[in-house]
């Protein structure tokens, strides 16, 4: 079985950064063409079986433009929505430096120690993540499936497939539309591609 994980396209809150997390906000022009090309390259390697999608609008948005290809449509999952940042969210990490310096290295230097007040941890995550993969498996066997999620729960995501730490989550990166590839085997999870933005270099900067 194939798993594609895609993250969403560019939208307000990523430059500068803030924390995001359930915040509700759509994709900016640039994110819906970065979704278009993130669709192409999808079909490209092969038409999926299925495709799901975070409930958040960004998500949608992204996985309708790889459902107008395929014409296959997607499905939400609630269990790919983003991280709970609790209190921290929507707020930029200037406001947290100020705010509660202390907390914020940790969440840099530790973020497996992290539970974000009135929030998730990045273990919360990954329970919910990992049981998408394991159904997913159960329903699509030796079929390709689509993920359209966040930055947090792909780079959780790896991290369970390759059998690493969470303390190694800054170690991973994704880029808005970034395409990851794993291959799940009965001899375990084979990561065939990761942080793939290949497909986006023909966009204008």
């Amino acid at each position: 079985m194939t798993v594609l994980l895609a993250r969403h396209g560019e939208v307000e809150g990523i430059s500068p950064e803030r924390f995001r997390g359930r915040t509700d906000v759509e994709l900016t022009e640039r994110g819906l063409q970065q979704a278009t090309a993130l669709a192409r390259a999808v079909v490209a390697a092969g038409t999926p079986s299925a495709i799901y999608a975070s409930p958040l609008r960004r998500c949608i948005a992204t996985a309708a433009k790889i459902s107008e290809l395929c014409g296959l449509e997607s499905k939400v999952a609630e269990c790919l929505t983003d991280i709970d940042y609790g209190e921290w969210q929507w707020q930029t990490v200037e406001e947290l430096s100020r705010r509660d310096p202390d907390a914020l290295a940790r969440w840099y230097s530790a973020p497996d120690e992290v539970r974000f007040p009135g929030g998730e941890s990045l273990q919360d995550v990954g329970v919910r993540a990992a049981d998408a993969l394991r159904l997913m498996r159960s329903f699509f066997p030796g079929n390709r499936v689509v993920f359209v999620t966040h930055d947090t729960v792909i780079r959780v995501l790896l991290l369970y497939a390759l059998s690493a730490p969470l303390a190694s989550y800054w170690k991973l990166a994704q880029a808005p539309c970034a395409l990851n590839e794993l291959v799940l085997t009965e001899m375990g999870t084979r990561l065939e591609r990761m942080n793939d933005t290949e497909h986006l270099n023909s966009l204008a900067d």
